[in-house]
């Protein structure tokens, strides 16, 4: 597993591409929240997510030791962070995305010099193909998440809520397939193991939850959960043994829930987020996390949405009373 150390030579070695990333707070949330609730911008990262932490760190790496050509299989904000990172070294990247990638992360990536291919839907069908591309082009195959370089990286997050807040009870992160939580609780349970740290996934895409209740790693099928950021088959081989170790909580929310924090975030604090990042603001505001009175960092992994999309997003906000209620 990777370490605290891992986590410090991350930082170090990204010091030039990342930037330190706000934290945002909305009295109102914190009010109906009944916790002070503060908000880890990574939306507001370069590239629009908090996926540059973990490519950058690899990438860089790769170029240290002659790489001339990166691939990746992202559904978009790994790919953006790839592609970014390469062009600004000045090497070659090809990103495989799925058939149903949203339109604005493809263009990021067209937009940074990537070259992109699309294949199926599922993790389990870009991966392979980027492996390929790489082996066929001598190329290095840049992980999403289940890489000590990738998690050592996004763990970097971790290490600036720590010097950014004081006083924190817990630190809400979404899952995928598991590289952001893995480097954050690597991070924070390194140095301050009393902070819990606490999952969320959506209901829809629940692989990390059945796998820590059947105590192995268990996939799960296609899923079309709104959090597309999310939509992993399975947790990775290296970061589900950290989660099993140091994970306090992890909890579940609906579809429904995730469009309402997407909603509340974008009318009330005038952020525009993924719904992959409004899913931890949800476990907050529908109490998943079981607590109050106390100091809550909830991760916004991100940002990239396709505008075209955002009216299929937007809940019906005219039935939920606590939006007429100002900030």
């Amino acid at each position: 597993m990777i370490t605290l150390k891992d986590i410090q030579d991350a930082r170090q070695r990204i010091q030039n591409v990342v930037f330190e990333t706000p934290i945002l707070q909305s009295e109102h949330l914190s009010n109906l929240c009944r916790n002070q609730l503060f908000l880890k911008a990574e939306h507001l990262q370069k590239t629009g997510s908090f996926k540059i932490r973990g490519a950058s760190n690899m990438v860089i790496h790769a170029i240290e030791n002659g790489a001339r050509h990166v691939t990746a299989a992202s559904s978009g904000n790994h790919g953006q962070a790839v592609a970014y990172v390469a062009n600004k070294y000045g090497i070659s990247s090809t990103i495989v995305v799925p058939e149903n990638a949203s339109q604005c992360k493809i263009n990021a990536i067209l937009g940074y010099n990537g070259q992109v291919e699309k294949c199926g839907t599922t993790s389990a069908e870009r991966l392979p193909r980027a492996k390929q591309i790489a082996d066929d082009q001598n190329g290095t195959y840049i992980p999403p998440y289940d890489d000590p370089l990738i998690m050592a990286g996004q763990g970097t997050v971790g290490l600036e809520v720590l010097q950014q807040l004081h006083n924190i009870d817990a630190i809400i992160v979404p899952i995928g397939g598991g590289g952001l939580i893995s480097g954050i609780l690597t991070a924070v349970k390194e140095t301050n193991p009393s902070i819990q740290i606490i999952g969320v996934e959506p209901e829809l895409a629940q692989d990390t939850y059945l796998s820590l209740q059947n105590n192995k790693i268990t996939a799960i099928p296609e899923t079309h959960t709104i959090a597309d950021g999310l939509r992993t088959n399975q947790p990775g081989d290296l970061t589900f043994p950290v989660l099993s170790k140091y994970l306090d909580d992890l909890v579940l929310i609906s579809e429904e829930e995730i469009r309402m924090a997407f909603s509340f975030v974008l009318e009330r604090m005038k952020q525009l987020i993924e719904p992959s990042s409004a899913i931890t603001v949800a476990a907050a505001l529908y109490n998943k996390i079981n607590m109050q009175g106390k100091n809550i960092v909830t991760l916004i992994s991100g940002g990239n949405v396709d505008i075209q999309h955002v009216h299929g997003i937007f809940e019906d906000t005219t039935k939920f009373s606590l939006l007429h209620t100002n900030v």
